[in-house]
């Protein structure tokens, strides 16, 4: 299937972004030291919005009913709105406000992400869109949430970092929108509340190895230009999940996927680049490639860690292994000559959604079998359940083709969409046959 690029992201945060200040000369604003006046207020806004959460999470426990201390914090952030001007933020601190005046939202999560918030876009607005200024951030808000934490007399390192790659995901994915804060304190917060209801518990040991492998293999994927900054972070959130909720093997099935894909864009890349069917930004994945091909894996991951069930683990292997398919198919079915149309068998352009090959749907076969065949050696899954995800990786890439020359031939869906639907029915697809001979 043809490949989109992602959109581009511009370098000053949502609501540091700059809104003209007619009056004196000087490129139409009005300058302080240089600087132009609009970033200095907002600035300090975000500074008294900094002492605004440090004060709530001091007395926020001590204050009862919730709904009085939500008051407060909700009169305090008009007043920074109406003399700051900091809009989105404002709608941030009186949403979480209410949630948690209804008892809805825990104190807990409600003081740790006023103050992890505020903290990180204080660090982000000083900086560029690259590859520092999210450190800056993750450490930054990381500092903030374990603070929180420890004053609160809590160990939820789980919980925290779950909410920290929420915070970056959500940073690095909305930049470019002006209300982005908006959803990245519901995302924040709601991550951390879900994690917490899991009541999933994990080794301390295990979280922060987690965490070292699943960042390390983001950034190298980074690095050798396989994946973007979303890429990175989301490659990454994937990977703590697999480590934490299930097993170190089943990371090596998605670095397997990981693998096979990669080589697979790279191949006659100059080919198809020529064609204009290539991957986008040189064949670097992003966020919506990522959650696509691999969020129903790590469901079932997480599934998988809270019940222990078998069928978790052929739904897991069967998502994999019609992501590796399908990624061949799409990848080096393009090469092979024309295709078909799916759902009619005429010949059609290169490129086409829904078109197949007949080398795409040998490679189809080939990606589902490397993944069930890792999956296999590492006794993750039995030869009967290898064989079944093997034919779900076909049965997955033709499904997938088929919702190409459908929904998305149509506009319905966009690439990223397709993946998502032919995982699903892959993992689904798994379940029913290994329920059905076995």
């Amino acid at each position: 299937m043809q490949k989109g690029g992602e959109g581009s992201v511009p370098r000053i945060a949502a609501d540091l972004r700059p809104r003209p200040i007619y009056g004196k000369k000087r490129g139409n604003m009005f300058m302080y030291s240089g600087f132009p006046y609009y970033a200095m207020e907002r600035r300090h806004g975000l500074l008294f919005a900094a002492l605004l959460a440090f004060f709530t999470v001091l007395i926020a426990p001590l204050v009862h009913p919730p709904w009085l201390m939500a008051l407060v914090v909700i009169f305090y952030a008009l007043v920074l709105f109406r003399f700051f001007g900091t809009k989105y933020l404002t709608y941030a601190f009186v949403i979480l406000s209410i949630l948690y005046g209804l008892s809805i939202l825990p104190v807990f999560f409600f003081s740790c992400t006023l103050a992890m918030l505020v903290v990180g876009e204080l660090v982000f607005g000083t900086g560029a869109d690259d590859l520092n200024t999210y450190l800056y951030y993750v450490i930054a808000t990381a500092w903030a949430a374990t603070l929180v934490m420890v004053y609160y007399h809590l160990l939820v390192p789980l919980t925290i970092i779950f909410g920290i790659i929420a915070a970056i995901l959500l940073k690095v994915i909305l930049l470019k929108f002006e209300d982005s804060i908006v959803i990245e304190a519901l995302g924040i917060a709601m991550t951390m509340y879900l994690i917490d209801e899991l009541n999933y518990v994990a080794d301390v040991q295990l979280i922060v190895l987690a965490l070292i492998v699943a960042s390390a293999f983001g950034y190298f994927a980074y690095r050798f230009r396989t994946a973007d900054l979303s890429g990175l972070f989301s490659i990454a959130l994937v990977g703590i999940i697999l480590l934490v909720f299930a097993e170190a093997s089943w990371m090596l099935i998605m670095l397997t996927f990981f693998i096979i894909g990669s080589l697979a864009t790279k191949y006659k890349y100059a080919y198809k680049k020529r064609l204009g069917i290539e991957q986008g930004q040189g064949g670097a994945r992003g966020y919506r490639n990522v959650f696509a091909n691999g969020i129903a894996a790590s469901a079932a991951a997480v599934l998988y860690g809270v019940f222990v069930r078998p069928e978790f683990i052929v739904i897991y292997v069967g998502c994999v292994a019609t992501a590796a398919a399908d990624t061949l198919a799409s990848e080096i079915g393009v090469t092979g000559g024309t295709p078909y149309l799916i759902t009619t068998f005429k010949k059609v352009p290169v490129g086409t959604n829904g078109g197949v090959t007949l080398t795409g749907e040998a490679v189809a076969v080939v990606g589902g079998f490397a993944v069930s065949f890792v999956a296999l050696l590492l006794n993750v899954i039995t030869p009967e359940m290898a064989a079944i995800c093997t034919v779900t990786g076909f049965i997955g890439t033709n499904i997938d083709s088929l919702v190409g020359a459908t929904l998305e031939n149509k506009g319905y869906l966009g690439n990223a969409g397709t993946n998502l639907i032919a995982t699903v029915t892959g993992g689904i697809v798994a379940l029913g046959l290994y329920l059905l001979f076995t």
